[in-house]
């Protein structure tokens, strides 16, 4: 047990970490903190790679302060230091400095940050050894700033040095001033104290500081005024920001439009709202401003506040971080972001405590409230928080996250109410902060539903209005064009494969409803494999998976070029194939009737289909109209920059492939990237945040000007000012559309729609143009309704939703999974093999469900594609089933441990002998797996070798 001194240490030192964390040099000091793990403090110095020492520091003093802690574990704190020169940070752990020495400091740091542009001037390599002499910067800093000085030359290296002197103890500013004297910088010297050339500076003191340490009032007063007149300049971060061009820079005032600051007024006020503005008319930077306020006035009223921001894509954590939140409030504030990407493994509860403003995805916060509610340690009230703020809040429906939130929040604010009735405390709520670019309308067909669908939301935030405005000057329309494709006048390469599933619909007896290529075929022969899944007709199954596959061959010959179609599908059954041969051929893996049958009939067809994709007379139109756009675009306009969203993964790159190889393109400067989703629903490999990160960062310097995406560019991503958009073949829903026409924010900038063939784009595009106007009504009819009306039918709303969770409870309870887990059951979806039980199954990182039985039932195949490598773990190989070769999921070695991590897909579940028609993802199962037992699977493990020996 820790003493009651060990507790007061802890109190001081977060009392004044956002302080001591500015003063921190990381890497110096994790040389001297002997008790740290290595992997934690390799963690610890990546982080200060990426963001810069302050961010860094937050974490090194979190690992400090996380218990159990070590006996003396202040005293080596507190030398490591002092050893590593930063005996400004030690002297306030021990003897915190008197409120106006601290403010004097300040005001002297703040007074080098805005003079900095000058400063950087200096001969720094004559500067740098006079206060290595005096003591102002130890060995380490003279030579980083003499290396960055060689390397990137003067001002790079003046920036270090000025970095380096204002964390040290008070009294550095007067020996600072005292060596610009010395070396001869006397317009510096006249700068920053001595005697001014009044025209430049203003009336400044007559006579330098005391060199003995302590600046004079005088100076203090005058130099505050000239930092009140000159706050607009842009301040160097001294303090350790990310070592990066864009970071370099601090943002302190924050500048709304006329049209923003309207919108922001009532929660100015503290009031709830949905801010619904267009892609790129700066929500986000309302919301920072909103923030801003929030805690200026909590903190100016004594009261400590607390703002969480929910995103629902891990990309939007770093650049809402990054890009908004960070730049303007870390002169004041401490800003934090958690995403499921971060490798640093500190407590989010950790972080919430002893952070100002905390960017997350919205899953993070749901988790940690989840264990709040069961009583565990490591939880989040919704109480600990004072303002959150919902990105792309018009997801804040059904059973999305977003919702789960606001339905705690809905329900304890209706528990309120009874607990005032009954004069008891009630809990405090946060405020709540929507933005979006469309609500939707929800499917609505009728102006009515509309509304509905709009208060729905409306309610679930607890919005008391919903704002928006005309943008005037700022609105920005991009013109409109659709591209009408024709029907090839031949299409053998598509005749060769409707041929095939013909023959695979003869053998498996399946009578198609739809046509060939239309979604509504691909719906239906999903529904067939599901049905024969269950069924255990491993036929029809299997006639199934291979339908869908041709049914993809097709859409792509209509997409794209037919080689890629013929390269998709040729790699599929090379893959099948594979699966019925093991690496060390001691399992013989059964190939039935059907599966021969389906092989034979590709081969047999395979070389007709290759010699007929590289025959370019057969392309698609949409090919050629899209070529004729890219064309177009790049040859008419000075500086073109654009977006091509495609439906699929698949397409997106096989578009950019077809882009880079075009020798056209290149002639006119055309440079082309792609951009898809991380998840893993999809065969085709995601995209890792770093990669999205990269090409994004390429399209905003101009080393990429087309981007070829999938929806995942759509929504919230900070992209570029584009001049051309174009939706090729992709028509979703009118949320959608605005997202993608949003993205056309320059001047003159055009969006179109390319058609292909059974996509049915031209007439969705039309609907979601009636949709839109239709929503533009409903919100105005609703921003037009009297308040009383409108907070009467958001009550009946928010009762409603209440009521249906209650229902949605009872329901889930009645099922009982989660406490007959052993009653669950999966098989392998392609010979029906029993694998485990719910009973067998545990989970790591709250991610990936492994299987724990000692019996090994699967093979293992390397699989380059899907190597990756975290902090704990890596996943070199996949699993598939020793009797047919289907494939089960990924081999992962957890900490020297091999744990087979299961993808629910694979599996036929059964609950009670009852066979569940869709569970596609671990989300449909309603069980809450157990966490990884590490101990236990490593004694058996253990036991296993001892066994071997």
């Amino acid at each position: 047990m820790e003493s009651e001194s060990d507790e007061v240490k802890e109190r001081l030192i977060e009392s004044f970490t956002p302080r001591i964390r500015r003063l921190i040099a990381v890497n110096r000091v994790l040389d001297h903190m002997h008790s740290l793990e290595p992997g934690l403090k390799e963690r610890i110095r990546q982080r200060a790679a990426t963001d810069g020492d302050s961010a860094a520091a937050g974490d090194l003093i979190s690992a400090v302060l996380k218990k159990p802690r070590a006996a003396g574990w202040f005293r080596a704190f507190v030398d490591a230091l002092l050893h590593s020169g930063c005996e400004s940070a030690a002297d306030y752990i021990q003897t915190p400095p008197e409120p106006e020495v601290e403010a004097e400091n300040d005001y002297c740091v703040m007074l080098v940050e805005l003079l900095s542009p000058s400063l950087v001037d200096m001969k720094t390599d004559v500067v740098c050894h006079e206060c290595f002499s005096q003591g102002l910067i130890n060995q380490d800093d003279d030579e980083i700033i003499r290396t960055s000085t060689a390397n990137q030359g003067n001002g790079s290296g003046a920036r270090e040095l000025l970095r380096r002197i204002v964390r040290g103890r008070p009294g550095w500013f007067s020996d600072f001033l005292e060596i610009l004297r010395k070396t001869e910088h006397q317009y510096l010297y006249e700068l920053t104290g001595g005697p001014p050339d009044s025209d430049k500076t203003g009336d400044l003191p007559s006579s330098p500081p005391s060199s003995q340490g302590t600046v004079t009032s005088e100076c203090i007063d005058v130099w505050w005024r000239l930092l009140i007149q000159l706050t607009a300049s842009s301040f160097i971060y001294l303090y350790g920001g990310a070592p990066t061009e864009s970071s370099e820079l601090s943002k302190t005032d924050i500048v709304l439009r006329d049209y923003q600051m309207d919108v922001a007024s009532p929660a100015l006020e503290g009031k709830n709202i949905i801010i619904c503005l267009p892609t790129g008319s700066g929500k986000t930077r309302v919301a920072v401003y909103v923030t801003k306020k929030h805690l200026d006035g909590r903190r100016a009223e004594g009261r400590a506040g607390k703002v969480v921001v929910l995103v629902n894509k891990v990309p939007l954590v770093e650049q809402h971080y990054s890009a908004e939140f960070l730049p303007y409030l870390k002169s004041t504030y401490n800003v934090e972001r958690v995403s499921g990407d971060c490798q640093l493994k500190i407590s989010f509860t950790d972080i919430v405590k002893n952070s100002d403003v905390i960017i997350c995805t919205a899953q993070i916060l749901e988790n940690f409230l989840e264990r709040s509610n069961k009583g565990e340690d490591e939880g989040v009230n919704l109480s600990d928080l004072s303002l959150i703020v919902i990105d792309e809040c018009h997801h804040t429906q059904k059973g999305g996250v977003y919702n789960h939130i606001m339905m705690r929040y809905l329900a304890q604010k209706h528990k309120n109410r009874r607990l005032e009735k009954e004069q008891k405390v009630p809990m405090p709520l946060p405020q709540i902060l929507g933005l979006t670019a469309s609500p939707g309308v929800g499917g609505a067909s009728k102006i009515g539903k509309a509304e509905d669908h709009i208060l729905r939301i409306c309610a679930n935030l607890d919005a008391h209005r919903i704002m928006t405005k005309d943008l005037g000057q700022y609105q920005r329309e991009p013109r409109k064009l659709i591209k009408t494709v024709e029907d090839r006048k031949e299409d053998p390469f598509g005749n060769v494969i409707k041929n095939i599933m013909n023959a695979i619909h003869t053998h498996a007896e399946l009578s198609p409803t739809s046509d060939f290529g239309s979604q509504n075929y691909e719906q239906w022969v999903v529904l067939r494999e599901r049905i024969a899944a269950t069924e255990e007709n491993q036929k029809v199954r299997v006639c199934s998976e291979h339908l869908r596959q041709y049914n993809e061959g097709l859409n792509l010959s209509n997409t794209i070029r037919m080689r890629d179609a013929f390269s998709f599908l040729n790699t599929y059954h090379e893959e099948e194939l594979k699966k019925k041969t093991t690496p060390d051929e001691e399992h013989v893996i059964k190939i039935t009737d059907t599966e021969k049958f389906l092989f034979n009939l590709f081969k047999e067809n395979r070389e007709e289909l290759q010699r007929l994709a590289e025959m370019p007379e057969y392309e698609n139109d949409s090919l050629s109209k899209l070529r004729s756009k890219i064309l177009h675009e790049f040859s008419s306009r000075e500086a073109a920059r654009g977006i091509i969203f495609t439906k699929t993964r698949r397409s997106a790159i096989a578009l950019s492939q077809w882009i880079q190889e075009n020798p056209k393109f290149a002639d006119i400067g055309v440079k082309a990237s792609y951009l898809i989703g991380g998840g893993d629903q999809s065969v085709v490999k995601p995209m890792t945040t770093a990669e999205s990160r990269d090409v994004l960062n390429k399209f905003r310097n101009g080393k990429v000007n087309l981007l070829i995406a999938t929806t995942v560019a759509e929504e919230g991503l900070d992209i570029a000012a584009c001049n051309f958009v174009i939706r090729y073949g992709l028509v979703t829903n009118e949320i959608a559309m605005i997202q993608a026409q949003g993205r056309g924010r320059a001047e003159d900038s055009s969006y179109t729609l390319v058609e292909v063939k059974n996509s049915g784009v031209a007439e969705k595009e039309r609907v979601n143009e009636f949709r839109i106007t239709m929503m533009n009504k409903a919100i105005t009819n609703i921003r037009a309704l009297d308040q009383a009306d409108y907070d009467k039918r958001i009550l009946e709303f928010q009762l409603q939703a209440i009521m249906e969770g209650k229902v949605r409870m009872t329901k889930k309870k009645k099922k009982n999974m989660q406490d007959l887990k052993g009653e669950v059951k999966f098989s392998c979806r392609s010979c029906s093999k029993h694998v485990c039980t719910g009973n067998d199954i545990q989970i790591i990182e709250d991610m990936h469900r492994v299987n724990v039985t000692p019996e090994q039932l699967f093979i293992e195949r390397e699989n380059p594609s899907l190597q990756e490598r975290f902090l704990d773990y890596e996943t070199n190989f996949y699993i598939a089933c020793k009797d047919c070769g289907q494939r089960w999921g990924s081999m992962m070695l957890y900490r020297g441990i091999d744990c087979p991590s299961l993808h629910v897909k694979n599996f036929v579940v059964t609950f009670n002998e009852k066979k569940m028609s869709k569970c596609t993802k671990w989300g449909d199962l309603p069980i809450r797996f157990p966490v990884f037992d590490y101990a236990e699977q490593a004694s058996r493990v253990a036991e296993s070798s001892d066994d071997e020996d």
